[in-house]
């Protein structure tokens, strides 16, 4: 019997690309409140709209990224399970958010292996209810619904960590080494809403200057992590900077989200004659359909029509092993917190 279990959780991903599955993906990720925060029938509407163009379109771009082994988020995932299971001495099980395999199916699968601990290892470097939130209520769910004697512990937000800053600067270095006019950090763009209810203070997110006045709100203030992540990296690089900008992709729906925009920043690179941009995706931990296709092709299209010459993407940490090592010596050391 191990006293800890690791549960390592990230987003999640269709179970292939046909569209039946995709739209079963994309309205059990869309009909979870701590993604589209409107009441449920006003939810429900919103999401129905979306399900008419939406799982054809996202088919098409999961299709033009997928591996033949899979999801590359899923495959990717599994690799780095297996890399923690060979480090570890203590049971390691994934499980994804939405889609397979599950949450329940991993929590399970740990208190069958006799854990009396399990520890919320999700890939979620900053803090939002849309990642960080939803996955801890539904282990919660889980360990009440099945009545299971365990103690949950949850890793911490790590976009501060230093060996997790380290193993990134060193990740993208080989790639600087080659030559480049810019530095693009994009990350999951956030209804601008999602980061004031969550302000404790509430008066700070979203005032002039407020990510670089300290604040208590800083400890949930998803911008607030993402622009000082981009300095810490950048300074880990040496760059000056005028070398390095942050961005948020991926926006949904028409509220107002958080700025600058993606890809209004590839425009603009471009037009100031950035001819070779680098773009880092530090909001996730393995690439997927928001690296590998709206920044590696979508992106690269753009940029390129708009007068650039060459995107690289740096890929993720991915199951590099200087990151299997980081996460390895996390699950061994956390304290428990649960």
């Amino acid at each position: 019997m191990s006293e800890r279990g690791v549960l390592l959780v990230n987003l999640g991903s269709p179970a292939s690309t046909e569209v039946a599955d995709v739209r079963r993906y994309l309205n059990q990720f869309l009909m979870d409140p701590c993604v589209v925060d409107l009441p449920w029938p006003l939810r429900r509407l919103l999401v129905s709209l979306i399900l008419v163009r939406r799982p054809a379109e996202s088919a098409a771009a999961y299709a033009s990224i997928w591996w033949d082994e899979g999801s590359p988020l899923v495959v990717i995932s599994e690799r780095v399970r297996d890399q923690l299971r060979n480090r570890l001495d203590m049971p390691v099980e994934l499980a994804m958010r939405y889609g397979e395999p599950s949450i329940e199916r991993g929590v399970l699968a740990l208190a069958q292996q006799g854990v009396g601990e399990i520890l919320l290892m999700h890939q979620y470097p900053q803090f939002a209810d849309s990642t960080v939130t939803t996955a801890i209520r539904e282990v919660e769910r889980v360990i009440e619904q099945h009545r299971l004697q365990v103690r949950l512990t949850i890793l911490p937000v790590f976009h501060d960590r230093p060996d997790y800053l380290d193993a990134l600067a060193d990740s993208s270095r080989p790639h600087l080494e080659g030559g480049f006019d810019h530095l693009l950090f994009s990350y999951h763009g956030l209804p601008e809403r999602h980061l004031q209810k969550v302000d404790p203070t509430g008066r700070h997110c979203l005032t002039p200057g407020c990510c670089e006045r300290p604040s208590p709100a800083h400890a949930t203030c998803y911008r607030a992590q993402c622009l000082g992540g981009s300095r810490a990296i950048a300074q880990r690089l040496g760059l000056r900077d005028d070398q390095w900008s942050s961005a948020f992709q991926s926006r949904l729906g028409r509220a107002k989200w958080i700025e600058p925009y993606t890809e209004a920043q590839l425009d603009e690179l471009a037009a100031r004659g950035v001819k070779r941009l680098l773009v880092m995706c530090p909001a996730f931990t393995a690439d997927c359909i928001e690296t590998l296709e709206e920044i590696g092709d979508r992106g690269r299209e753009q940029f390129i029509n708009a007068g650039g010459e060459e995107l690289v993407l740096i890929p993720c940490l991915n199951d590099q092993p200087q990151w299997m090592d980081v996460l390895a010596g996390w699950a061994r050391s956390e304290p428990v917190r649960g």
